[in-house]
């Protein structure tokens, strides 16, 4: 019986000795196995800026663009590309004999119009109606002269002198002698009918606009500067040839410029007047202008391969350095929240559409759903599920993936 109770306390003693060494071995490999390098931020309350980032172009606000109107040679031009020119000045010439040809042209239409109108409101020209007076005047002779033979045949034949048949003979003469009477007076008077009347006028103001057309045109052979400006495009060259529509010369007051941004269609609805922006120029690195959103689009059009809302800018101040067509890049402040807590973009996690990160809590880490609102580019608000002050992890330093209950040493 006694060699039985040692024999059971020494594999009781052998047993206890083996599940602390079991203990010891795996709290040994909890303490000396390789913690996760880990990058984390701390969770606390900051400005939450929202912005959209696009691109545009500067242009004038009041630009003034110079075609050729007809095919023809530059004969002078008066200024050079850079020139700051007063109102009025003469700055471009072409040859404008074609163009004085089709005004001599158009002034001849309109006078052979005038005139034929001339001769329907009066019933024929000048010769047509001295004919047509003539005509009448002998008309009347030749009547009267009938009614005349006719009453002296019929007292003949009263008196027995003369036989009927002469006066059946000479009241035909006469009824003949009345209806061309009555033809020439009505032709002398009623030559035209009231559709003459209209096609003759409407000939008249066709001449009329086709004069007006060529004296535009003929106009247009010689610019000058409408307003005091800057000529910053000039593509017109003496004695060279022009085809018509070709752009001569751009000239515009460079101190009162605007830009006009191209905003993809998505973005269109979180834009508003008022909204400032910064404005950058690549040929200018470090340097920046400032803006506010003056017009917003009226339509989407398609600008290259995108469908865009063209949103005009305003400077404020200056925008000394900017050129006209200078393509920049806009960035639009659509909100600004104060004190708002917030975290890195990158420690937000998301699976099955809910949103979750892992929070750094006694070296390890712990799965924790959050509640967030709207994310700008690197910032994202947080509703509910973290406090300020609170760890969040957002990578590995490593390249390995974050995972729940892992051991971890955080790298800042």
């Amino acid at each position: 019986m006694a060699q039985a109770r040692v024999q059971t306390s020494r594999l009781a003693l052998w047993i206890g000795a083996a599940v602390v060494l079991v203990a010891v071995f795996f709290t040994a490999r909890y303490f000396l196995r390789e913690r996760l390098p880990v990058r984390a931020a701390t969770v606390e309350h900051a400005m939450l800026v929202n912005t959209i980032s696009t691109n545009g172009r500067v242009e004038p606000v009041e630009n003034y663009q110079f075609y050729s109107p007809i095919a023809t040679t530059v004969r002078a031009v008066y200024a050079r590309e850079g020139d700051s020119v007063p109102a009025g000045k003469l700055l471009v010439a072409l040859d404008d004999v074609a163009a004085r040809a089709q005004v001599a042209t158009a002034e001849s239409a309109v006078r052979s119009a005038e005139a034929n109108l001339d001769a329907v409101t009066h019933n024929g020209t000048q010769a047509e109606r001295q004919a047509s007076a003539a005509e009448i005047a002998q008309d009347r002779i030749t009547r009267d002269q009938a009614q005349h033979d006719l009453d002296a045949l019929t007292k003949l034949v009263a008196a027995g002198a003369a036989a009927p048949g002469e006066v059946i003979a000479a009241r035909a003469r006469l009824d003949s002698a009345e209806t061309s009477l009555n033809a020439a007076e009505q032709s002398g008077h009623h030559r035209f009918s009231s559709g003459d009347l209209a096609r003759a006028q409407a000939v008249l103001a066709d001449a009329q606009a086709g004069l007006a057309a060529a004296q535009h045109i003929e106009a247009q052979t010689a610019y000058r500067a409408p307003i005091s400006g800057t000529i910053y495009s000039m593509d017109a060259t003496p004695s060279e040839y022009t085809a018509a529509g070709n752009l001569l010369l751009q000239i515009a007051d460079l101190r009162h410029v605007r830009v006009r941004g191209y905003f993809d269609e998505p973005d269109l609805g979180r834009l508003a007047t008022r909204q400032p922006v910064v404005i950058r120029w690549d040929a200018k690195p470090g340097m920046e202008w400032h803006g506010h959103i003056v017009r917003l689009p009226s339509a989407v059009v398609t600008y290259t391969t995108r469908n865009v809302g063209e949103v005009l800018i305003d400077f404020d101040g200056s925008s000394d350095g900017l050129l006209p067509d200078t393509n920049v890049t806009l960035t639009v402040t659509t909100s600004s929240e104060p004190n708002t807590l917030s975290m890195p973009r990158e420690a937000l996690h998301e699976q099955n559409g809910k949103y979750f990160v892992f929070k750094v809590m006694s070296s390890e880490l712990v799965r924790v759903p959050v509640t967030i609102g709207t994310p700008n580019l690197t910032q994202v608000p947080i509703v509910s599920g973290l406090e300020s002050g609170d760890l969040v992890a957002i990578g590995t330093t490593n390249g390995q993936a974050l995972q729940e209950g892992v051991p971890i040493k955080v790298e800042r």
